[in-house]
């Protein structure tokens, strides 16, 4: 007897029991929809790639297993150190954020660049009327005379002060572009795959800021895919799609396609480029590999 049929004769005898059971059905199918679903941060333009890359890797594993994931985004805007605190209990599903000590105690890293070091190499946003004085400086009179911007809890905050650059302090991202060119302080770093997105979102909003030409500079900084201590099998998932996609040449596929105009701006561009140490790599993590995008001469 088809079971449509059963649960009519069910229902028309026992309507309360019926009932009870249809709602554990559906409460059961809204579980199982919910262990579908990968809640993320942080979301916007300059992550798309990194959510790409995220879906590639789960879309490797599916073909394995026939196990599929919605990917969904946590758009409410909360810091690094919030968000963090969300993965850990359970409000979002993973992160993709640069590791530091206090992270690696807190979460679990799945420990494969997904940047490949390119967020590491950091240009500047300045103001157009400052832009002469920067070009006639060599890198040491950057560093002293140079005053920088960067939000407090960002990873290359400690680093850049670590390094002696003079850094102010502040909050949020888009503030800061209106922080720049209100004068607060003298340039705003950004990575290389970051400044193609703001040149096009944030500089109409502040025509009197430009992309600095002569000044960069580059540290190794892997970004990861973060994951709850206790979610290993999440873990294990996405780097074995990672892995996959590495394999048979789409991860390297997938970064270029996002990077083309990253990369061309760098060869386009003879930034003098400094290169310091990251004094919040934790030991044991691997230096990128640049090679697929940056021929260092």
């Amino acid at each position: 007897m088809p079971s449509s049929r059963i649960f009519k004769l069910l229902f028309a005898q026992h309507p309360c029991f019926a009932l009870l059971a249809l709602i554990c059905l559906l409460g059961s199918l809204a579980a199982q929809a919910a262990d579908n679903v990968i809640r993320y941060y942080p979301s916007g333009s300059i992550y798309t790639y990194r959510w790409a890359l995220l879906k590639l890797a789960l879309d490797h594993m599916e073909k394995l297993d026939h196990r599929h994931y919605d990917l969904v985004p946590l758009n409410d805007k909360v810091t690094q150190w919030r968000a963090e605190q969300l993965l850990s209990t359970e409000k979002v599903d993973i992160l993709a954020f640069a590791p530091n000590a206090q992270r690696e105690k807190l979460l679990q890293p799945v420990r494969m660049d997904i940047l490949k070091g390119i967020i590491g190499y950091r240009v500047f946003f300045v103001r157009k009327e400052d832009s002469a004085r920067f070009a006639r400086m060599n890198a040491q009179q950057f560093r002293a005379d140079v005053r920088l911007g960067l939000n407090s809890q960002w990873a290359d905050y400690p680093i850049m002060k670590n390094n002696g650059y003079d850094v102010m302090a502040a909050i949020g991202y888009e503030s800061l572009f209106e922080m720049l060119a209100a004068g607060r302080f003298d340039a705003f770093p950004r990575g290389l795959n970051e400044v193609g997105s703001e040149m096009q979102e944030q500089l109409p909003r502040y025509p009197g800021l430009t992309l600095e030409k002569t000044k960069a500079i580059y540290y190794p900084f892997p970004v990861y895919f973060w994951v709850n201590k206790q979610n290993t099998p999440l873990a294990r998932r996405v780097l074995q799609g990672l892995k996959l996609a590495e394999r048979d040449g789409s991860f390297k596929a997938l970064f270029l396609r996002h990077h083309a105009a990253a990369i061309q701006l760098l060869a386009a561009n003879g930034w003098q480029t400094t290169q310091i140490a990251n004094t919040e790599l934790p030991p044991g993590n691997v230096k990128p590999d640049t090679s697929w995008w940056w021929k260092r001469r």
